[in-house]
């Protein structure tokens, strides 16, 4: 652990919410340095785990390869003598670069029905489209790519303030920024004894995975539920982007990062761990062998009518070919799938 109250401080301040910032100077580098919010949920714990969290949800953005800030754990004695574990992240917007996230880019399209932090999922779809500052493509990709690690992650707060771009007064140049912003994902605010009721809980369990937390875009007036969204299959750019990340994920790069945190308790790294692999296990995999499934029962379909068109076709060729169609489509009967996600959770 870097202990970092030695460090030279700069003037530079950091807005948001989740805790207070102060700027620092660690071997020459300018960092943000991030103290742990206080706990509004629950009274037993005064501070939340959000330095832990950004910590671990930034590290496995980078285990997967997506662009993320650099982040360092340490430790901050204050003036009262308190000491606080912190998460020291690497300023990204040097030399000439600022942060705008993306509510600022949001507000640029003159025809949006809300402003840049409304959430609607179609509003901000619409943004990608209309807005010239960026590659429309790129915009969406990567707004679809965090979707699915944040699934992975639990993040609850990727609003329209979390992400975003970076700007080049001088050049008038813009591209897009690292993902950051990651201190609430994994629970932050549950403490000890709240892990271990998940642990030993598995109907907690199951809650924590299927039902909480939920995205912060919105559909329909209501926040995404990461599992059913995902699992539909009905949005084409999620389902490109579950395609992408999944098969970067490695549950054993995950496991060393927690594994390497000396300031957690083994309640908590336990709980890390489980909630991790559940959610992989039961969002993602699932979502993605069920929409591998889909893409070969297509593509039988789809060699079954070439066949039919093009070249003699056996009556008993094409009788299994259709018979394994139609079992394709009972095994990924709706009636079947909500049976399978409401099975319990093996610990």
């Amino acid at each position: 652990m870097i202990d970092f109250t030695s460090c030279p401080k700069r003037k530079k301040a950091y807005a948001g919410a989740n805790g207070n910032k102060i700027s620092i100077l660690f071997q020459n580098e300018l960092y943000m340095l991030k103290f742990p919010a206080l706990s509004t949920k629950n009274p037993e714990n005064k501070y939340t785990n959000s330095c832990i969290s950004e910590y671990i949800g930034c590290r496995i953005y980078e285990s997967i390869g997506i662009p993320v800030q650099k982040v360092l754990l340490g430790t901050y004695t204050t003036e009262q003598e308190k000491t606080k574990i912190v998460v020291a992240c690497k300023d990204f917007t040097q030399f000439g670069w600022m942060l705008q996230d993306f509510a600022s880019l949001k507000n640029q399209v003159i025809d949006s029905e809300r402003n840049g932090y409304g959430t609607d999922l179609q509003d901000i779809l619409y943004t990608f489209e209309q807005q010239a500052a960026l590659n429309a493509v790129s915009l969406q990709d990567r707004f679809w790519d965090m979707f699915i690690v944040d699934a992975l992650i639990g993040n609850w707060d990727r609003h329209n303030g979390n992400w975003g771009f970076l700007y080049h007064m001088q050049t008038d140049t813009i591209k897009l920024a690292p993902v950051y912003d990651c201190g609430s994902c994994l629970f932050p605010q549950a403490d000890d004894a709240m892990m271990q009721e998940t642990l030993q809980n598995k109907s907690k369990l199951h809650d924590n995975i299927f039902n909480r937390p939920t995205s912060a875009i919105m559909q329909n007036g209501k926040r995404i539920n990461y599992f059913q969204f995902i699992s539909s299959l009905e949005n084409q750019d999620c389902n490109a982007a579950l395609e992408r990340i999944f098969p970067k994920i490695y549950m054993e790069k995950i496991d060393k990062i927690i594994e390497e945190i000396p300031c957690i308790s083994q309640t908590h790294q336990t709980f890390l761990k489980t909630i991790l692999f559940a959610r992989k296990e039961r969002i993602l995999d699932f979502s993605y062998q069920k929409l591998q499934r889909e893409k070969a029962q297509k593509a039988m379909q789809k060699q079954v009518e070439v066949q039919k068109k093009h070249a003699p076709f056996s009556r008993a060729v094409l009788q299994r070919s259709t018979q394994e169609i139609q079992e394709n489509k009972r095994r990924n009967s709706p009636d079947k799938e909500k049976a399978k996600s409401k099975n319990e959770i093996s610990l």
